[in-house]
């Protein structure tokens, strides 16, 4: 008699950085680097407390300081330590980086247009496409779970890279993605049931 294989159940934790320093709020920004605010770290801390019991295998972070930050925060319960995942950072809005939305709607009223209606059609001037992220972390996720399957990992990331993720497990297409909320530092969870996604929690916020 041949024996089933057993099922590895694999716990993906995907968590939003914090608030970010005051300088960029009402910016658009994805590669522009900086930390969180005050109350950005204070919003991490009932996340780190809620996942200190989570036998956490790994914590993959964005090269993003605001990300790092968090993650930090998060391991510092943790004895795995905090890896960086290039393929985890946030699009890259190229020449829109910085700006604020009516500066953007000022010089690139075509683009603003474009972005507005359809946002993920749109590849930003000096930047990247919605399709090109989507691809880079949908294979960086892939790989994550490759290499920890049956374990549980956390993912401190952007809120896009979350969206691109969650989408994935739910089969939503681009044009819908944003109808996924994601505040600052929301915790997700996905159970990987061999390869079979299962979304266990969504835009959770602890207090």
């Amino acid at each position: 008699m041949t024996e089933t294989p057993a099922i590895t159940v694999t716990r993906l934790w995907l968590i939003r950085h914090g608030e970010p320093d005051a300088e960029v709020r009402g910016r658009c920004y994805g590669r522009l680097d900086f930390g969180l605010s005050a109350d950005g770290r204070g919003q991490l801390q009932p996340v780190a407390k809620r996942l200190a019991s989570e036998s956490l295998s790994a914590i993959y972070t964005s090269p993003r300081k605001r990300t790092l930050e968090s993650a930090e925060i998060v391991a510092a319960h943790h004895a795995c330590g905090v890896r960086i995942e290039n393929d985890l950072r946030e699009i890259d809005f190229g020449d829109f980086e910085g700006l604020t939305y009516d500066d953007i709607a000022k010089r690139y009223p075509e683009l603003y247009g474009q972005w507005m209606e359809h946002p993920t059609k749109v590849e930003f001037p000096n930047g990247e496409s919605f399709s090109k992220t989507r691809a880079r972390v949908t294979k960086a996720v892939a790989m994550l779970l490759d290499r920890h399957a049956g374990q549980s990992v956390a993912l401190v990331t952007h809120g896009g890279v979350i969206r691109i993720v969650l989408a994935g497990a739910l089969s939503v297409p681009s044009a819908n993605i944003f109808r996924i909320a994601q505040r600052y530092a929301a915790v997700n969870l996905i159970h990987f049931v061999g390869n079979h996604p299962v979304v266990e929690l969504i835009n959770g916020v602890l207090s």
